[in-house]
């Protein structure tokens, strides 16, 4: 609990990075995502569903496919988290 709020904090200050469009999740979309959080480690990606319970699907799927936590998910954007395997930005708190 305390690094989900550590995460939702440091999140706080960052504006959306990509955007999943009507044609959902594809390969490319997966790729610039994996790409964004190895360099950054936590984003914000907006999701252009228009109902809530496709915008949590496709939030969690995208966590799925990237192997990323699922930090926060308001409206239509959500905060993904996954540690860097090169260079390490973020030292979250102990639980």
């Amino acid at each position: 609990m305390a690094q989900t709020r550590f995460l939702r904090g440091q999140a706080h200050g960052l504006k959306a990075m990509l955007q999943v469009g009507g044609k959902g999740l594809t390969d490319a979309v997966v790729a610039e995502v994996d790409a964004a959080l190895e360099h950054h480690e936590l984003i914000k990606v907006k999701i252009a569903a228009e109902d809530r319970e496709a915008r949590d699907a496709l939030g969690a799927a995208l966590a799925e496919r990237c192997r990323a936590a699922l930090v926060q998910r308001i409206g239509h954007v959500v905060v993904l988290y996954r540690q860097s395997r090169d260079k390490r930005q973020i030292v979250l708190p102990r639980a």
